[in-house]
């Protein structure tokens, strides 16, 4: 039997446990998305960015649907390629608003984009002033520079530097201010995360649990913000808001580039997390899959 477009072609396929700590299955197996870099879980529906498409994508759980929005005014538009994609690689949401941030590698990649989905209205911003002074400030060269992951609360925005350059530089920038063109303060903290396989691993996604930072680290044969390489694996930690110092760290695979996180399920003994995979390819398919973790 065919199977529609965007049907979850598969569903509660345990993929791995280690001593019960965790638990990772493939939970959707999305058509129609490809290189899937962030990802929130909202209502019925989970909300996809790709970092070589210019779309917002929304999957709906219940009816199996998925549709796209444009990101820039354009038509929708998959594998852009790398010299021109905007390089969507962050997203966070506050109420009804969703934020896209490119990750700034390049200066093409400097831009927000907020979608209100209740009045399907957007704004783009630059964000070339924010990303520079963010440079300055963290002592982060142009070429090791690598937004990945970004958490907003309302009142505070905290973003993930992905320390995947040479420079392995890995760090957090806690920004506050009335609005992130021109009118903002940041703090800054650097980070030294855990090896996998004897390379350092590097943020890749944040998602705000209980006064927690919960993140997920990969890690990637390759001393290139620009240049995919080997994975070696990903794994899942935390920061404390108050201190931000880093709890415990646990890998959760030795295969997967996990770039996506997002809460879906938060119970009085287990966090149960989302994931997307960047596959690194232009096959058009994204696996969703699911974290069950012990608190």
């Amino acid at each position: 039997m065919p199977l529609p477009s965007g049907l979850v072609a598969y569903l509660h396929q345990p993929q791995f446990s280690f001593m019960v700590k965790f638990q990772l299955e493939l939970l959707f197996h999305i058509i129609g998305i490809g290189s899937a870099s962030g990802l929130i879980y909202k209502g019925d529906s989970v909300f996809v960015i790709s970092d070589s498409s210019n779309a917002l994508f929304e999957y709906n759980i219940k009816t199996q649907a998925l549709e796209k929005t444009s990101l820039d005014g354009n038509p929708t538009t998959d594998n852009i390629p790398k010299k021109t994609k905007a390089d969507y690689e962050a997203m966070a949401n506050y109420g009804d608003d969703f934020y896209i941030f490119g990750s700034g590698s390049t200066p093409n990649r400097n831009k927000m984009v907020q979608v209100n989905t209740q009045t399907q209205t957007m704004k783009t911003v630059d964000l070339s002033y924010l990303y520079s002074l963010m440079q300055s400030f963290g002592n982060i060269t142009p070429q090791d520079f690598n937004i990945e992951g970004v958490v907003f609360t309302g009142e505070q925005w905290y973003f993930l530097q992905r320390g995947n350059g040479q420079s392995a530089q890995n760090g957090i920038f806690t920004v506050n201010g009335k609005n992130l063109e021109n009118d903002f303060t940041i703090l800054y903290n650097q980070y030294k995360l855990p090896k996998i396989k004897s390379v350092r691993s590097s943020f890749t996604d944040a998602v705000l649990v209980d006064g927690q930072l919960y993140f997920l680290a990969c890690a990637e044969d390759s001393a290139s913000t620009y240049e995919d390489g080997q994975v070696l694996g990903s794994l899942i930690g935390s920061v404390d808001l108050e201190t931000m110092k880093i709890g415990k760290t646990l890998q959760v695979s030795n295969q997967h580039k996990f770039e996506g996180l997002t809460l879906y399920q938060n119970s009085a003994h287990q966090l149960e997390f989302l994931l997307c995979e960047d596959n690194d390819t232009q096959v058009l398919e994204s696996n969703i899959y699911k974290l069950s973790v012990r608190k």
